[in-house]
């Protein structure tokens, strides 16, 4: 059993813990603090009801009163004062009783407090010391409410920003592709001319999707759905393929990047992917936050058994007080938001989970705003392994000629143009619009490779690959279900289904080929 004051989740300040006193005579008081204090509960007397407001005013653990002191304008004054609670709060009051029958003042207190006890004098030192340790455990858990609510408000009001940015940062690549497509139907044009407005939607839209791939992989990482792919990977390997993934943003930035690598066989066990993600989001980041022709430094060394990467720009700088919550999903600092060039501003916190999920950890610091940031990385050393070049996935221009491909959407656009896609590069491509006519142009001619939407009306995907599955005909069919559902509940039902790959919208046509 507790012997002082309770322990709410985080320890409020000293004056919310603490038993105003406020009896009729200095003897009652100096009696019930005495008792109290050498229980370990922390009391403070007050002369008169102007100074028991007054003290209520600065923090209150529970109020102890005498029946004689709710009488008259105290009581109104009182039931002003506790009118005023903030929603999470229900100030416990003890009333000590004169002996007999209910007085007007008791029933009147009763009726005007909600949370009030009320004991008979004379009373055992144990039932006053009891009921007051019971009233401040109970506000101890008010307190642990206000906590609460006040983290769920913080956490609305990021989400809110979040949503905010989120909104913002799709409508900036909408923009031009409107403006685009306009142009193209308003107006014959040559191929140069088409040729360069296709590439400018083309790289709206990778955008777009590099938005809603980030959505995505947040969702599944911060909810520990993701499969790392262990082994011993050369860091070296993993930092220079990611240099490779952001030399774009670093060359239209026109920044200069250093990179100093202490050690060339340093290694870590880890998902060669992942940690290359790593340190692309980190060197992303410090390109989008760093004003053109900045510096950006790379630098990898062994300290005490760890591989510490230091990632430094010339950027923006963090403020002191956000080095720690700058990881944080959906917090971003102080300007941030505009400094960078597109983004939602997670990718630290994809960064924080996926370094923790290797064994390591990640901090950040700065001088301040305007002076630029420093992200390390520590993660676990490992012994160095040999390894096997990676295999080259890269096809040429034709990779599927000769292949019988059958393209299913309730969507039309999304389906022709997909077909069309895929009989450029030599399938011979046939198209269905909902389950049934795909089960019988499949059965007619049974294709090499069935590219199947999962969300179509009366027959839906999974319904289509079992009955696949289930003719001999299609039995040697390649499944590939194309979805935007990408959680791992939605994965194993696909796989359920008869399914060989799962790809989500829009598709990677250099994914497929390497498939294939």
């Amino acid at each position: 059993m507790s012997t002082g004051t309770p322990s709410p989740v985080s320890a409020p300040p000293a004056p919310e813990t603490r038993v105003l006193l406020r009896t009729a005579t200095a003897r009652d008081a100096q009696m019930a603090s005495a008792v109290l204090d050498r229980a370990g509960l922390q009391t403070l007397v007050c002369r008169d009801t102007p100074s028991l407001l007054h003290e209520l005013s600065q923090g209150a653990g529970a109020l102890m009163l005498t029946e004689e002191t709710l009488e008259g304008r105290n009581a109104e004054a009182l039931t002003q004062a506790l009118s005023q609670q903030p929603p999470w709060s229900d100030l416990p009051i003890l009333v000590l009783a004169r002996q007999g029958a209910d007085s007007r003042a008791i029933a009147q207190a009763m009726a005007a407090f909600v949370n009030i006890t009320v004991i008979e004098r004379p009373m055992r030192v144990a039932a006053l010391v009891s009921a007051a340790r019971s009233a401040l455990r109970a506000r101890g858990r008010q307190y642990e409410m206000r906590t609460l609510l006040q983290g769920l408000r913080e956490a609305d009001q990021r989400k809110t920003e979040f949503l905010a940015t989120l909104a913002h940062e799709l409508r900036n690549p909408l923009a031009p592709l409107t403006t685009a497509l306009a142009l193209l139907e308003r107006k014959p044009m040559g191929p140069s001319e088409t040729k360069r407005y296709y590439g400018l939607m083309g790289r709206q839209v990778e955008h777009m999707t590099r938005l809603v791939s980030d959505l995505m992989e947040m969702s599944r990482i911060t909810q520990g759905r993701v499969d790392l792919q262990m082994a011993v990977v050369p860091l070296a390997t993993a930092i220079r393929d990611a240099i490779e993934q952001s030399r774009p943003l670093l060359r239209n930035g026109g920044h200069a990047l250093t990179l100093r690598i202490s050690d060339e066989t340093l290694a870590v066990r880890g998902d060669l992917v992942r940690l290359t993600q790593v340190f692309s989001n980190l060197l992303n980041n410090a390109a989008k936050y760093t004003a053109p022709g900045g510096q950006i430094g790379l630098f990898a060394r062994e300290v005490d058994g760890e591989a510490v990467i230091d990632i430094t720009d010339t950027g923006v700088g963090i403020e002191p007080e956000m080095l720690e919550p700058i990881f944080e999903m959906f917090v971003q600092a102080s300007g941030a938001s505009k400094a960078a060039q597109g983004g939602l501003g997670i990718g630290l916190t994809l960064v924080k989970t996926l370094v923790e999920l290797h064994g390591g950890r990640v901090s950040a610091a700065s001088e301040g705003l305007g002076h630029g940031a420093t992200i390390t990385v520590r993660l676990p050393l490992q012994a160095a392994l040999e390894h096997e070049a990676a295999p080259d996935h890269r096809a040429d221009g034709r990779p599927l000629v000769g292949r019988a491909v059958l393209v299913v959407d309730d969507n039309r656009d999304a389906a022709d143009a997909l077909a069309a896609l895929l009989g450029d590069m030599g399938a011979l491509t046939s198209v269905a619009y909902n389950g049934e006519g795909a089960l019988r142009l499949a059965l007619d001619r049974p294709p090499t490779l069935a590219i199947l939407d999962l969300g179509m009306p009366g027959m839906d995907g999974y319904e289509l690959a079992r009955r696949l599955r289930e003719s001999p005909q299609c039995a040697a069919t390649t499944l590939i279900a194309l979805t935007g559902w990408g959680q791992t509940a939605d994965r194993e039902r696909v796989r359920a289904a008869g399914f060989n790959h799962h790809l989500l919208k829009p598709m990677d046509v250099d994914q497929l080929v390497t498939l294939l």
